[in-house]
């Protein structure tokens, strides 16, 4: 069994962990997507309207970035997982 999510919350004091992006001003320009592998990245109010392309271990997802989303992570919003699905066999 896991703890609650309340457990495993960052410490108040140490504030929201967020990658600096070198190229955040220039995406807000040119409206390109910010390529990333930082899943634990906290999504911060200057995020809202940026297109993020977080890594899921294989591929990189797209991810619209919206006022819903600040202080999540952006792992959050890129499954690493696919979703099962069965299929029948021929002699069935």
């Amino acid at each position: 069994m896991r703890p609650g999510g309340v457990l495993l919350r960052r410490s108040t004091w140490k504030g929201p962990y967020f990658t600096a992006f070198p190229s955040l001003t220039t995406a807000l320009k040119t409206n390109t997507s910010i390529f990333t592998k930082s899943r634990a990245c906290t999504v911060v109010p200057n995020f809202v309207g940026l297109k993020f392309m977080v890594h899921n271990g294989k591929d990189y997802l797209p991810v619209q970035v919206t006022e819903e989303m600040v202080g999540h992570k952006l792992g959050e919003f890129s499954p690493t997982r696919k979703k099962f699905s069965y299929r029948q066999t021929k002699n069935r």
